[in-house]
């Protein structure tokens, strides 16, 4: 699993893929927390807050994270390599895992730099430091676990098609469907005794609460399961591919 991990994460930094993935989720979201005037701006909205960060942060990644997984697994399959690596000495969950690990790895590299906005807005509060730090690294937290819940899901994706557009257009989808479609979904009144339950699948509830600083392990286990059901998922489908 080791190697598997450290030969994905050295081809996305011997290609363009890691630096273009770090550059535009910085690029974006630095135009939007100081840049364009609109209501996400901290310099415009007067607030010692990263809320804003918070908001946009799982948008860009819904994009940003098909398209580092997209390659994982199609490329594999679009080359051939996929039959020998099955045939290693390393089980298909190993495989899934290292893979899942690099592309973890490539997104969380991309929430590194932004530790500078929390620095600069620290330093732009009334007093100098009055801003709310629980909920920062509560919201940090939870997009953590939200990055592993869309690579999980980017990998399962790539494990159905030798097609890398095809895979990108599925997670995308999935993504979109597991943080924001179950919401939409509740909100129907067809479906408002069932209200709870549905919204307690999706990502964005338990993404809001860990945004509030209190880290509840209800949130975390949900989270967690959501990422060990997409690789479970993906295991099986090298299973059917290695028959």
């Amino acid at each position: 699993m080791l190697a598997i991990f450290k030969r994905e994460l050295a081809s996305f930094f011997s290609s363009i893929t890691g630096a273009l993935v770090v550059t535009v989720f910085l690029l974006l979201t630095g135009l939007f927390l100081w840049v364009i005037p609109n209501d996400l701006n901290i310099i415009y909205n007067g607030y010692a807050t990263l809320e804003s960060l918070f908001y946009i942060a799982p948008w860009v990644y819904l994009f940003l994270v098909p398209a580092v997984t997209m390659r994982l697994f199609a490329d594999e399959k679009r080359l051939g390599t996929l039959d020998l690596l099955l045939t290693r000495p390393v089980s298909e969950l190993q495989i899934v895992f290292g893979k899942f690990l690099a592309g973890l790895s490539v997104v969380l590299l991309s929430l590194i730099p932004t530790l500078i906005y929390v620095y600069s807005v620290y330093q732009l509060g009334n007093p100098v430091g009055n801003m709310d730090m629980g909920g920062t690294w509560g919201s940090y937290i939870g997009l953590v676990f939200l990055a592993a819940v869309y690579v999980a899901i980017g990998v399962f994706a790539s494990s159905l098609t030798d097609n890398q557009i095809v895979a990108f257009i599925l997670a995308v989808l999935l993504c979109f469907m597991f943080y924001s479609g179950f919401d939409s979904l509740a909100a129907l009144p067809s479906l408002s005794g069932l209200r709870d339950a549905i919204t307690y699948i999706g990502i964005d509830s338990h993404y809001r609460s860990l945004s509030r600083g209190v880290i509840d392990s209800r949130d975390i286990v949900h989270l967690s399961s959501l990422v060990f059901f997409f690789l479970f998922l993906s295991k099986l489908s090298l299973l059917k591919n290695k028959r």
